[in-house]
């Protein structure tokens, strides 16, 4: 199999430091880490790790770089890191790409050109004209899969932003990337509601009356397995878990602060939809943690490599296919 291309992200964050420490792991010879080579010899050597055995494929950070300390000079390194993978995967250099966490706050700070930027997942969709990319977590035993219908949308705006296209985009995508990448013939997907009980038969809001259910009626008449709108306050009981294959949440903590309490530092960010394959670390930059040294915990990294892998051995040629126009 071609290398795994990883960015090593934010280099104030612990980015830097995830990457130098894959130099002790069992896939560091199917690896291609983008970075700045000294600072990720840098970081290593501070935490007793040496690097030389690591391919890193050299990106110069625009600015001098101190752990904890953000800096805008920096964010169009960060976003050359991303691009620069994603070239590899288009290319068919690399089978699949793992991402280092970034800081989204200090890129819209470099005013950089073009749109605000968001996260990883909406960046990605931008670049190769994805119409439709889908933020997907998953970790624990058995797996719990869950997905999101908005990602990084401020709370207000989630109501307004929950339509019918919207609901349809993402669940074909969800149940397509569920066969054709984790190899479940026939997924079944719990969709919860948006508001509290499920909108209280209407008494606490409408969207799953006059949105959601007729969503959802219409995909099941296309063969799509789903239940719901289902009360997110019980959904994420094991016996309401055990009835599907994913959780599609309405909005961005309504499903991962759930996954995060039941794997967090185990669990891995997928980008499902997208013509490469992503995975990525269910955290953030750790600012403190990089700043401070303490002990990084790799859970997540080797977890999102794992499954890089496995998807990349797994997808069927059609999931390399060029960006649409």
């Amino acid at each position: 199999m071609k290398p795994i291309v990883v960015t090593s992200g934010e280099p104030a964050g612990i980015g830097p430091d995830l990457c130098a420490l894959l130099a002790a792991s069992p896939h560091a010879d199917r690896l291609v880490v983008l970075g700045d080579r000294s600072l990720i010899a840098e970081r290593g050597a501070a935490r007793g790790i040496a690097t030389q055995s690591l391919n890193i494929g050299h990106v110069p950070l625009a600015a001098p770089a101190r752990p904890g300390v953000l800096d805008p000079a920096n964010s169009a390194y960060v976003l050359k890191l991303l691009d620069r993978a994603l070239a590899g995967c288009l290319s068919g250099d690399f089978a699949a790409m793992v991402t280092a966490p970034l800081h989204k706050g200090v890129i819209n700070d470099a005013r950089l050109p073009g749109p605000a930027f968001t996260g990883h997942t909406e960046y990605l969709a931008q670049q190769t004209g994805t119409p439709r990319a889908v933020m997907l977590l998953t970790g624990g035993e058995p797996p719990m899969r869950v997905a999101l219908a908005t990602t990084h949308l401020a709370l207000r705006e989630v109501p307004g932003a929950i339509t019918g296209e919207l609901l349809a985009g993402t669940l074909r995508v969800l149940h397509q990337e569920l066969v054709a990448k984790f190899g479940i013939a026939h997924p079944t997907i719990l969709v919860a509601g948006l508001n509290p009980h499920a909108g209280e038969g209407g008494h606490l809001g409408r969207e799953e009356i006059e949105v959601i259910a007729p969503a959802l009626d219409a995909l099941r008449r296309e063969g799509l397995r789903l239940v719901g709108p289902l009360p997110a306050d019980t959904l994420f009981t094991p016996q309401q878990l055990a009835r599907g294959d994913a959780v599609l949440a309405m909005y961005h903590d309504q499903g991962l602060a759930v996954l995060k309490h039941a794997s967090f530092g185990r669990a891995v960010n997928v980008t499902l939809g997208l013509p490469v394959i992503r995975t990525s670390v269910d955290h953030g930059t750790a600012l403190d943690v990089a700043k401070s040294g303490a002990p990084i915990d790799c859970g997540s990294m080797y977890a999102a490599l794992d499954l890089a892998i496995a998807l990349a051995g797994r997808a069927p040629p059609e999931a390399m296919r060029e960006p649409a126009a």
